[in-house]
C-alpha cells in the first residue's frame, strides 16, 4: 500500500525522492546557512528544512548513506533514528565523523536517507514467567555465530 506523507520544505533543496524504482530510502539533504565542519570523532546536528506529517501507523527512520560512510566515515549516530508520527518539528540528522580527518558538510549535500516503515502497537501483559525455549537466557553469540 502506498501512503501519502505531507511535507513542508523550507529549504532550497528538492524534496527527498526515491532515486531508483527499487530504492527503499529517500536521500535527505543538509540545509545550512554555512558549511559545518565535523572534527574526527565529533558529532553535529544537521538541519534539513523539512517538516513531515504521516499516519499514526508509520514511522520515518533516518539511516546512514553507505557511500558517505565508506568514502568519508560519516554515519548517523543514533542509527536508525526514529521520527514518530506525532513529531511536527524540523527533521534534524545527528551526524558523526568516524574518520581521522575533518569532514565538511555543505548545504545541499545528501547526508542520510529516510525509510518509512509500518509500526505495530502492542499491549504489554504482566506475567510471572515466560515460556521456555531451546535458547533460554543465553546471550550474545549463543546461537552459534562466531
Amino acid at each position: 500500500m502506498n501512503h501519502t506523507i505531507k511535507i513542508i520544505n523550507n529549504s532550497n533543496n528538492p524534496n527527498p525522492e526515491y532515486e531508483t524504482k527499487g530504492s527503499s530510502g529517500m536521500d535527505v539533504r543538509a540545509y545550512l546557512g554555512e558549511p559545518v565542519e565535523i572534527e574526527p570523532f565529533g558529532r553535529v546536528l544537521v538541519k534539513t528544512g523539512l517538516f513531515i506529517e504521516m499516519e499514526e501507523t508509520l514511522e520515518c527512520q533516518v539511516r546512514p548513506r553507505s557511500g558517505l560512510a565508506l568514502k568519508k566515515g560519516i554515519t548517523v549516530l543514533n542509527s536508525p533514528g526514529t521520527i514518530d508520527a506525532d513529531y511536527r518539528g524540523e527533521i534534524g540528522v545527528i551526524l558523526m565523523n568516524l574518520s581521522d580527518d575533518k569532514v565538511v558538510i555543505h548545504s545541499g549535500d545528501r547526508i542520510a536517507q529516510l525509510v518509512f516503515a509500518k509500526v505495530e502497537k502492542v499491549r504489554l501483559e504482566d506475567v510471572t514467567v515466560v515460556n521456555a525455549t531451546d535458547r533460554g537466557d543465553k546471550g550474545f553469540g549463543s546461537t552459534g555465530i562466531k
